[in-house]
């Protein structure tokens, strides 16, 4: 298994993190500092950023968190109210696909970094539904124009599935995630988010899951997440 695919796995960080590590020589196998593209074998001994790596030992963890506005995520171990701060299990977890500090609601993290890739990276064009509020009425062309794609620094968003809830309210179903997309679809059409909400991710919906609460992912939404991939 090539190193960063193993690191990966091991749940210690994602594969671009891993890449990182390696190109700043912090990363061993058996001794010897790891190059990028080295196989790691069974019996080899790994260590990363001076951690010891047995992804063997390690128990796969998909959890479900409400993330409040406010929040950060970010793993920043000096940053203050992060995302992590709610969370009290003993387990280096990653989150998948971030959602911006004046944004909330549902966000997986996991303990497996091919896993938080393979659904983060647009490529998969896994499905991402939000709930936004406008600063004001919204128009027939507005939700049109947020289907059909709307040109953000001079790209074309993907079609998308939008759905008027109220004069102000609407839903919107993503398969990519650009930074800050939503926020800047909304601006080049003349209007501001007053409120982000994150509904579901794939087949893990929100829910009734307080605001700063998490859950494990059930056994049937595991097994479904993960057969998507």
């Amino acid at each position: 298994m090539r190193i960063n695919k193993y690191l990966a796995s091991s749940g210690f960080c994602s594969r671009r993190r891993a890449d990182a590590l390696i190109e700043d020589g912090l990363v061993t196998i058996n001794g010897k500092t790891a190059q990028l593209g080295d196989k790691v074998n069974d019996g080899d001994k790994v260590t990363a950023d001076g951690h010891v790596i047995d992804p063997s030992t390690v128990k796969d963890v998909y959890i479900a968190f409400n993330k409040p506005y406010g929040a950060i995520c970010t793993a920043d171990p000096e940053a203050d109210n992060t995302v992590f701060d709610y969370i009290d299990i003993d387990e280096r977890l990653l989150y998948v696909g971030r959602l911006d500090v004046e944004s909330s609601g549902l966000l997986l993290l996991t303990n497996n970094g091919d896993v938080a890739n393979k659904i983060a990276h647009g490529s998969g064009e896994h499905e991402k539904e939000y709930v936004v509020t406008a600063d004001r009425k919204l128009t027939r062309s507005f939700i049109e124009n947020m289907r059909k794609g709307v040109v953000i620094e001079g790209q074309k968003t993907k079609p998308a599935r939008a759905k008027r809830i109220s004069d102000t309210r609407f839903q919107l179903t993503l398969t990519e995630g650009r930074n800050r997309q939503i926020r800047k679809m909304c601006e080049a059409l003349g209007y501001d988010v007053k409120k982000l909400r994150r509904t579901r991710v794939m087949n893990v919906e929100l829910g009734d899951l307080g605001e700063g609460n998490w859950r494990p992912l059930t056994k049937t939404e595991r097994r479904n997440l993960l057969a998507a991939l």
